[in-house]
């Protein structure tokens, strides 16, 4: 009896664009740019997971998440690694995952700013003091403040638009 051949890799990939991100279900992992590598080796897919930053609570989570889809598909020999090097970015989250997080009422980072490698562009926007303009999801409108800088989970900060006075997150740039 033949051994039915292995998914194709875009099919992998496929499901894992399925696969919501547990803190943010609008995005998929693949959106936000977690899943670096899909590959076989040998009979066992192996997939690669950047975390968003190494202590992300949902890590584990976002595991059992893989897992799950790709049993429900068929996978039996499945390998997750992590991988550190390079540490994951916001510029990392494709164009439709940034829509999808606007559309779901979180501002998306602005876009390079993650790629600032200079300390003192790092310690203004920490320290709130930088001119970076954030666009509220909501309304469009760039008459926006900072709250705070810590939203409702690590990665996000809150926000406040002065022109439809709603409030939302900003994804952090990482």
């Amino acid at each position: 009896m033949a051994t039915p051949a292995p998914p194709e890799l875009a099919q992998v990939w496929h499901w894992l664009s399925q696969v919501p991100d547990p803190e943010i279900p609008a995005i998929s992992l693949t959106d936000l740019g977690i899943i670096r590598d899909v590959q076989w080796q040998g009979d066992t897919l192996v997939v690669t997971v950047t975390p968003t930053y190494s202590g992300c609570p949902a890590t584990t989570v976002i595991n059992l998440d893989i897992e799950a889809a790709l049993r429900s598909h068929g996978v039996e020999k499945l390998r997750l690694e992590r991988r550190l090097s390079p540490p994951w970015t916001t510029d990392w989250i494709t164009a439709e995952g940034r829509d999808k997080l606007r559309a779901y009422g979180i501002a998306p980072p602005v876009d390079g700013t993650a790629a600032d490698g200079r300390l003192a562009g790092r310690i203004a926007r920490l320290a709130g003091t930088s001119n970076l303009v954030i666009a509220c999801p909501h309304c469009g409108s760039t008459a926006t403040e900072r709250v705070s800088q810590f939203g409702s989970t690590p990665c996000k900060a809150s926000w406040r638009c002065t022109a439809c006075l709603e409030p939302f997150d900003y994804f952090k740039c990482i």
